[in-house]
């Protein structure tokens, strides 16, 4: 970590929102991920646990997967399992993972690497280390979250979308004291490349020892921070975070992190994980690998998915990708 460096020096400024005129979002909460185990055994922490479904709209489910070194023959995936009513975005910081599903779509995703898969009416597909890194080991650091869709859209033809983090749109701070990586939405006029269904905002920050990062952020826009690594503060009241911990904002139309400056010698930096969406306030029903409005509805994605009706593991292997 950090999964794309650049030289803060040569890139786009992000100008520091003026505090006489714009309204800083307060720190609501901030929470504590506990510890699991997902898939075929990797550990992750569950970054929502505990927040209210109505604070986090239109998100669902987000884990931290690992960080964690693997010895040969260790690293775990996951098996062929089926989606339906939203998207999975798996964003790969170390480490290397590939992506195949029944509709076609497949990609190998590396440190900087985004993976969004629009799972719509139906999907079966499968995320796993390649062959060579469970044979060799090695570092695993990486996190996926589940996007709503409206209810318009919850039947949508799937759609994946292999994004390069080279592609990412990248600005600083006017000091150069953070760096910010725009995956999708759009952060002070600087937009990502991921296309999405439900209007959000995903952004990961590198905030140096002792700088400050302030965003403009849109008020109809929910406002989410989650700790990826090292330690700050949160928000003009200084709220102190660290790593596996996620900061709930209140409204406003602008949010601020700062990082302390000593930082852990294997994590000299803050790292953060920005997320902003306008929320559907749609009912949700959540069971298992489905999101969808209502219980009748999961009752038939039970029914389709039993059917065969979200297509067929294919049988050649994976297919790689630069």
């Amino acid at each position: 970590m950090p999964a794309i460096t650049a030289d803060v020096l040569t890139l786009p400024r992000i100008a520091t929102p003026d505090p006489v005129t714009t309204e800083e979002r307060p720190v609501r909460y901030v929470t504590t991920a506990p510890t699991g185990h997902e898939g075929e055994g990797f550990p992750v922490r569950r970054a929502f646990a505990g927040v209210p479904m109505s604070e986090l709209d239109p998100f669902i489910h987000m884990d931290q997967m690992g960080e964690v070194e693997y010895a040969p023959g260790e690293p775990k995936g996951t098996s062929w399992h089926p989606h339906r009513g939203f998207e999975t975005v798996t964003y790969m910081i170390d480490g290397t993972f590939e992506h195949r599903d029944s509709h076609g779509g497949s990609g190998t995703i590396r440190g900087g690497d985004t993976q969004w898969m629009t799972a719509g009416g139906g999907v079966l597909h499968i995320e796993r280390p390649p062959e060579e890194l469970v044979v060799s080991g090695g570092l695993f650091h990486g996190v996926q979250l589940w996007v709503n869709l409206p209810r318009a859209q919850k039947l949508v033809l799937p759609r994946y979308q292999d994004i390069r983090g080279t592609s990412a749109a990248l600005a600083s701070t006017a000091d150069g004291g953070a760096l910010v990586r725009v995956i999708a939405g759009e952060v002070a006029g600087h937009t990502g490349p991921g296309a999405t269904y439900t209007p959000i905002t995903m952004a990961h920050a590198t905030i140096s020892p002792g700088a400050r990062l302030a965003l403009p952020w849109r008020a109809d826009f929910n406002a989410l921070a989650y700790v990826l690594a090292g330690s700050g503060s949160a928000g003009s009241e200084g709220r102190p975070i660290c790593k596996g911990q996620l900061v709930v904002f209140g409204h406003g139309e602008a949010l601020s992190l700062s990082a302390s400056t000593a930082q852990p010698s294997a994590e000299p930096a803050l790292e953060v994980l920005l997320l902003g969406g306008r929320p559907l306030r749609e009912p949700v029903v959540h069971y298992g690998p489905f999101v969808m409005n209502t219980k009748a509805e999961i009752v038939r994605a039970f029914e389709d998915y039993q059917a065969g009706r979200f297509g067929l593991e294919p049988a050649e292997r994976l297919t790689h990708t630069d």
